[in-house]
Parts: C-alpha cells; structure tokens; sequence
C-alpha cells in the first residue's frame, strides 16, 4: 500500500489544502443533476402537420450557445475548484408512444417497368414481307382472277390448284402480315401504354413514333404528363367549428404507370379523395380568421400550402401518383355562416381602428401637455390639468373622427 492510499485511509488532523486560495461553495445536488429535458408541448398536434415547433431562445431562458460553450446537459464546475464538469444525470423514462401514420402498403410486383417493343417500321416491312405471301400463295394455287393476272401482268399457270404447300404460304403470310399490322401503335409525347397479357402486368410502353407491340397483349393508355386539377369548393371545418369551402389547385403528375393503372381503381378518382382528406387534417388545426389576436390562421396560404402538399405527396406515392404542390387558392365562409361571420370580421376591425386612433390621441395629449408645461406656457393645478386633458383628447379624438 503506498503512502497516498495510506494518508487517504487514516484521518489526519488536518486536511492539507493543495491549492492555497481554494475556495467552495455548496451546490444543491437537484441543481447539478437537474433534468433539462421539454416534455411535449401543448403545440405538439399541429407541429405533425405544419412541422416542427421553433422554440424561441427567449422561452427557453438562455441565448445561443457560441462555438467554444459547453455542451447543454453539462452540470457546471465550481469555481475555483479544479472539478471537472460533471455530467447530468438524466432518469430513464419510458419512451413515448407517438402515433405514427400507417403507411400505406405497396406491391412490389406492380413497380413500373420497360415492355417489350419494336420499331414501327420494321413491323411494315414484314406486314408487307407478308402481303405478298398472300398474293404468291394464290397466284400459286390459281385462286387468283385472269384479269388481275392480265392488268398485274403475271402469267396463268396451267393446272393451278390449291395444295397443302399452297395453304401453308397463305397461312403463313397472312399470320405474318395480320401480326405485324395489328401490333402498329403510334406513340405520343407525354402519353404511355400500360401492357398485360391475361391479367397479368408484362411491362409500360413509353416510347414515341410508330411502335409495334404484341398485339396478343392488352393496352392501357395513361397521360404521364404534368397536370393540375383545380377542385370544386369542397366543404371544410376549422379549428373552431366553423363551416368553410375551399378550392384547392393541385399539380400532379402520373410517375409510376404500373401502381397508377393496376394499383387503385382510377388513380384520378383516388387523388380527389386524398385532397379532402388532408383537408380536413390540415384546416382543423387552425382557425380561419383570429378577430382579438395576431395568432397563425388559414389566411397564411403559404404554410397552409406545405402541409397540404407534404401530406399529398405522402398518400399519393403508394398509388404511383407524383405531387408538385397543392395550394388553396379559395377560402370562404360557407353560406349558410358567411353574413354572421362577416359581420363578426368587420366589428373586429372596427375595434382595431378605434384602438389605434385612440392610442395615437392619447399619445399627442401627453406630448401637447408636456411640451406647455416644460416650456413655461402655462401653470396648471391638478383640476386645471384634467380639464386640459379632457378637453384636448376631445378635440383630437373628433379630427381623428372627421379624417
């Protein structure tokens, strides 16, 4: 055992200060492993729509931390001391439960892709390859007239009859020349074909010009280009109950043709309902107008606009369906509130104006008094000076009135 370990274990009748000037101070213990952990706010529901709360410096108590600060949840030293700093202690507590969004379920099979295709103009060359089969098996089997013969100039073959040989060109040219033209499609910028063969998806065509397919398979047309649908007023409630219509302007495209034609049952059909859905998530969050207060409202287009797009684009990517953005370009009273409420606005900004003229009267009374008596103009008792007040705050208050 060393000497140090020795002088630890056995008390001295002194303790040997190592630092000559130190000096301590008591620290409550619940202060140095105080839990600075925020509980979540009475904010938290509409934080999931609108996204995360900005906590002010101001709210929290303390200022922005400069680069060499310590880090938060860092108990400090005592001064003077030589103590490290000390680490808090934080409680486990239990995780909470958050209520997460289901996410909507996708096939994996029904992820878009290239189908089978071939130029248009190879197909018209065998459709014609195939033609004149058909033409050389009749000739060949005499079925053809004497005078087509005459007017093609093609000689008459004596003793011509159909035969095995003679039906097996015919069929042959005539399969060939009925599959090549029956695939033809002419391909359109900004438009796909959805192929399936029996139900089953075998692939999208997005290729443009003349395009053969198999004509044995099955094609869905989609419109893969960049489209808005502006909406009908649709009904809507705010945060404090009160009926609405809205007109909302979405901008969409179709991404995924496979989810978009196989995955829904019409994916236009399916959009539109996806808007009134988080429509009545997003305008519930909020009141349409703060009539006593400047809080956040429905008028705030631009943020009412990111949450309706971020949930748009969450709900439509299942379906194959792309979200550009989603703004209400329309938002009223419905019909039957419309003359309550606007009633309601215009008494509300009748008392911000009265508030305002009032405010700037009182402030030029106090500046037209102040200025009398600092320049010796007048000497006023206390009855004397209420009668001034009195009187200018009238006289102000009805120039105000009569602007």
């Amino acid at each position: 055992m060393t000497s140090a370990e020795t002088g630890a274990a056995a008390p001295g009748p002194e303790r040997v200060r190592l630092i000559q000037n130190e000096a301590t101070t008591e620290i409550p213990v619940h202060l140095l492993f105080r839990d600075e952990e925020e509980g979540a706010g009475p904010g938290s529901g509409m934080a999931s729509v609108f996204g995360p709360a900005q906590v002010p410096a101001a709210a929290t108590g303390s200022s922005p931390l400069p680069g060499n600060a310590p880090l938060p949840g860092l108990a400090r030293a005592r001064q003077g001391s030589g103590e490290q700093p000390r680490v808090a202690r934080r409680p486990q507590r239990p995780a909470a439960k958050a209520a997460a969004r289901p996410v909507l379920p996708v096939d994996p099979s029904l992820a878009e892709r290239p189908a089978a295709a071939r130029s248009g103009v190879l197909a018209v060359a065998a459709g014609a390859v195939g033609l004149g089969g058909c033409g050389a098996g009749l000739w060949w089997a005499g079925l053809v007239p004497p005078f087509v013969l005459r007017l093609a100039r093609l000689p008459v073959l004596e003793g011509a009859e159909p035969g095995p040989a003679q039906w097996a060109l015919l069929a042959g040219s005539g399969a060939l020349a009925l599959c090549s033209f029956g695939g033809l499609g002419r391909g359109r910028t900004g438009r796909a074909w959805v192929v399936s063969l029996f139900g089953r998806y075998r692939g999208s065509v997005r290729r443009t010009g003349l395009v053969w397919i198999n004509p044995c398979l099955k094609r869905r047309r989609v419109d893969v280009r960049l489209r808005h649908w502006r909406s009908a007023p649709l009904p809507a409630v705010d945060a404090q109950g009160v009926a609405l219509r809205v007109v909302v302007l979405v901008v969409w495209r179709v991404r995924d043709t496979a989810r978009a034609t196989l995955g829904v049952d019409g994916h236009e059909t399916y959009l539109r309902e996806c808007v009134e859905a988080a429509m009545a998530r997003v305008f519930s969050q909020l009141p349409a107008d703060a009539f006593h207060g400047d809080g956040a409202t429905l008028r705030n287009a631009e943020a009412v606009g990111d949450a309706l797009t971020r949930l748009l684009v969450a709900d439509a990517a299942p379906a194959g369906l792309e979200v550009f953005s989603a703004q209400p370009t329309r938002i009223e009273y419905a019909p039957e509130v419309a003359e309550v409420m606007q009633r309601r606005r215009i008494a509300a900004l009748d008392m911000r104006h009265r508030e305002s003229v009032l405010t700037q009267v009182v402030d030029s009374v106090e500046d037209t008094v102040t200025r009398l008596t600092l320049r010796g103009l007048v000497e006023l008792d206390e009855t004397e000076r209420k009668a001034l007040v009195k009187d200018l705050t009238v006289a102000f208050y009805t120039g105000h009135g009569d602007r």
